[in-house]
């Protein structure tokens, strides 16, 4: 079987000869530690799309330019030792720590002091850099690409991770709290900003929907909390249901089947919206906020999983992550449709060698689950 063939099978709940082998990515914290405790230097760390050197399998990911163009140009407004203030492409203005900080990933989360929409007027002033005829948001060789793709015997995703939600999207541009307010406040323009973003989305891909033959599309929304969604059921009946639906549809009549949805924390109670709205697959199942794929695949067998694997136990040594892996990939693995990946990314506090000896279990789980 090729890779392709091995992630839709998986994808379908269908026997394969191996199941595939993915990671998401690591903290630039964690890249420091582990070159200094022997990891080589030139590789290229980028997990989303493979890395041979540890036996991660090849994906790619369509890359169109989907944000703000032109973008808000960066500033930054206050400075002292410890933090800093500045105005971002996307239009937030944030506070980060910035102690700490290693390419470019921060160990704690900036604090957001504003985003470019509060009203209609300032939504109308935004819409501007949303113009999905821009040439420049395709590649310049697109269509060199779009004929390469046509023999690729590796997975094809629509868009590069994290470039598109429907919640995502309304966070960036109101923030949590703005856009929380909003959907009882002033509902018909959260109606008017969801239609705005849906409109976009699907003229931007319809030519490379019409070149290009995809296997799947993963929705960014990270809307969930541990203690639980930042959206009641009611606001995602309301609001997110029928969109997402006519997203799913185009994507399904492409030959895209497998609609995935990214978001950290406690999602249970929206799982039944997701399938309904046409999600086939949930991830990274984040087990600090009892996302367990075991538990997830009882109530809901035809729901495809990916992640799961608690990072907690990971970092803690190597009979913690014997028992995590036995535990957990023999019974999901027997259940079909499910991929074995960490429940986010690899922290600083997992050190290189209990990572390789990860990878050491996980490949023999994976050859004989």
């Amino acid at each position: 079987m090729t890779q392709r063939e091995r992630f839709r099978r998986i994808m379908d709940f269908k026997p394969v000869d191996r199941v595939p082998n993915y990671e998401l990515c690591c903290w630039g914290q964690t890249l420091e530690r582990w070159e200094a405790e022997g990891m080589p230097r030139d590789l290229n760390m980028n997990f989303f799309e493979g890395e041979p050197y540890f036996g991660l399998e090849r994906r790619a990911f369509l890359n169109l330019s989907i944000w703000l163009d032109p973008p808000y140009e960066y500033e930054v407004l206050e400075e002292d030792e410890r933090y800093i203030v500045a105005r971002y492409e996307d239009g937030s203005v944030t506070r980060a720590l910035k102690e700490g900080t290693v390419r470019g990933t921060r160990p704690s989360m900036d604090q957001h002091i504003s985003h470019p929409v509060t009203d209609r007027a300032s939504f109308e002033a935004m819409k501007k850099r949303f113009d999905p005829r821009l040439r420049t948001r395709y590649p310049q060789w697109f269509d060199e690409w779009a004929r390469m793709w046509q023999t690729r015997d590796y997975p094809l995703f629509l868009l590069v991770n994290g470039s598109f939600g429907l919640y995502s999207w309304l966070r960036r541009w109101c923030g949590t709290e703005g856009i929380s307010y909003l959907f009882y406040d002033d509902p018909d323009l959260v109606e008017e900003m969801m239609d705005f973003a849906v409109d976009f989305l699907l003229e931007l891909i319809e030519p490379a929907l019409g070149q290009v033959e995809c296997d799947a599309f993963n929705y960014f929304e990270d809307f969930a909390g541990k203690g639980g969604p930042l959206i009641s059921p009611q606001i995602f009946k309301k609001f997110f249901l029928k969109r997402y639906q006519r997203i799913n549809e185009r994507l399904n009549r492409a030959g895209i089947k497998y609609i995935w949805l990214d978001s950290d924390g406690e999602t249970w109670q929206v799982i039944p919206l997701l399938m309904e709205a046409g999600i086939t697959c949930h991830w990274p199942l984040e087990r600090a906020s009892g996302m367990d794929p075991r538990e997830v695949r009882k109530l809901y067998p035809t729901l495809a999983l990916a992640g799961g694997i608690d990072k907690m136990e990971i970092a803690k040594d190597r009979k913690a992550i014997e028992t995590e892996l036995y535990s957990v990939l023999p019974p999901m693995l027997e259940s079909g449709g499910y991929l074995p990946i960490l429940d986010h990314a690899f922290p600083p506090d997992i050190s290189y060698d209990n990572f390789l000896y990860y990878l050491e279990v996980k490949e023999k789980l994976l050859q004989t689950g």
